[in-house]
């Protein structure tokens, strides 16, 4: 299936948000050509064979993007995914995709379990979603967060490659195995590894302060990645995990609540990412029992959940540059712009946009490609009833306030 974007569409009497300013540009045109932006201006722009589509004074800005999302967490048990036939959940991935996309997310960093057919799907338009960066399965150690077997269980199942793996990660130990297993993850065309850096939420025999992976694993990863120009990301939790990645060269810590204001400081200086998910601890604490999460996760979750919105003030003090995501499981991907008023208690609304759009960008490696309105970038635009400058809000829900949504200079919505 070959999608037929609209050769020119010229967006009349927008207002624009650039992904990167802290105002609006008032009173603006803009026209696309094809897959991109081709034209911006305070003037009005000709283009006689454009489709036309008059904004009135709303707000055209740049898709969103979510850093951290789980295509395939059809179930917040996420050892029991393996149960699942994979058609089975490639069905659920094409419900949370789509939504995703509805909900203004025209691109979505996955954090492990989506591979090279998931982005294809949607690439071609067999998915009606958003553009996906996968990391393919994480890779975690013996006992790591994404071994989700019981305590009783003695062995992992075996890939043909002779090691663990299930829905979400590959279980490799020592230098050699985490070197194939990343090789691996990058043939089949990741666009960035994942490791387990520390204990987490969802996995039952791994407390949140345990280390995880030794320096010459993680640096054996980090190699590898760079050999192929892209980069790892870390599930870490605590100051010591994280500041044991950046040390070693890990580039996008994900979650880092329980993170000091000196950790911080390295961040900053090491020129990393860190990308909060606070939506997903405060849908946990809310559904997760009710959804199939095991006790020993669901008693876990007030550990990083309450301390989640400091880890924010500490971030932003330090200059460390926050991304945008959300983790979330099951039914509970519902919430997924939930994150954007949970940020709005202690950071102001530029800062929440520009980590969900230029920020995200550039630690996608997309900088000027995604995340902005400018001439050159990828025609991923919504046109918002408002300004969510003034009012974050207006992202929120189901993408009721979003009267086009645009991805590739394709229209997935268009209710003018």
């Amino acid at each position: 299936m070959t999608r037929q974007a609209q050769s020119q569409v010229l967006f009349k009497n927008v207002d624009i948000y650039d992904g990167k300013g802290d105002t609006l540009l008032e009173g603006y045109d803009l026209l696309v050509e094809g897959q991109r932006i081709k034209e911006v201006s305070d003037k009005r722009i000709s283009a006689r064979a454009a489709r036309v589509i008059d904004g009135k004074g709303k707000t055209l800005m740049p898709g969103l993007i979510d850093a951290h999302f789980h295509a395939l967490a059809a179930d917040a048990n996420l050892g029991g995914l393996d149960k699942l036939s994979s058609y089975h959940l490639a069905q659920y991935a094409r419900q949370y995709l789509e939504s995703a996309l509805q909900r203004g997310f025209t691109t979505i960093r996955d954090a492990g379990g989506a591979d090279f057919g998931l982005a294809m799907a949607s690439e071609a338009g067999l998915i009606r979603g958003p553009r996906i960066f996968y990391a393919g399965r994480a890779l975690t150690q013996t006992g790591g967060h994404a071994d989700f077997r019981a305590r009783s269980e003695d062995h992992p199942f075996f890939c043909s490659c002779g090691q663990g793996t299930n829905t979400f990660a590959v279980i490799a130990d020592g230098v050699d195995e985490v070197r194939r297993a990343a090789r691996e993850e990058l043939r089949k065309g990741a666009s960035q590894i994942k490791i387990m850096a520390s204990g987490g939420v969802a996995s039952p025999s791994d407390p949140i302060w345990n280390l995880q992976y030794s320096e010459e694993e993680i640096r054996a990863i980090v190699w590898e990645a760079s050999s192929w120009r892209t980069y790892v990301m870390a599930h870490a939790y605590s100051s010591e995990a994280i500041a044991r990645c950046v040390e070693y060269g890990v580039r996008s810590i994900e979650h880092g609540n329980l993170i000091d204001a000196t950790t911080a400081r390295l961040v900053a200086e090491k020129g990393a990412f860190v990308v909060p998910t606070l939506i997903t601890y405060d849908a946990l604490a809310k559904e997760g029992a009710g959804l199939g999460l095991p006790p020993v996760s669901v008693a876990k979750v007030n550990d990083v959940r309450e301390v989640g919105l400091n880890s924010l003030l500490i971030l932003k003090e330090a200059g460390v540059k926050t991304g945008f995501g959300t983790d979330l499981l099951g039914d509970m991907q519902r919430h997924q712009s939930g994150e954007f008023s949970l940020r709005a208690q202690v950071l102001d609304n530029t800062e929440i946009l520009r980590s969900a759009t230029s920020i995200n960008a550039e630690l996608l490696q997309q900088d000027g490609e995604l995340g902005t309105v400018a001439p050159g970038a990828l025609a991923d635009l919504l046109l918002v009833d408002g300004n969510p400058l003034a009012d974050i809000t207006l992202l929120e829900g189901e993408g009721e306030k979003l009267k086009v949504i645009m991805k590739d200079g394709e229209l997935y919505k268009q209710e003018l």
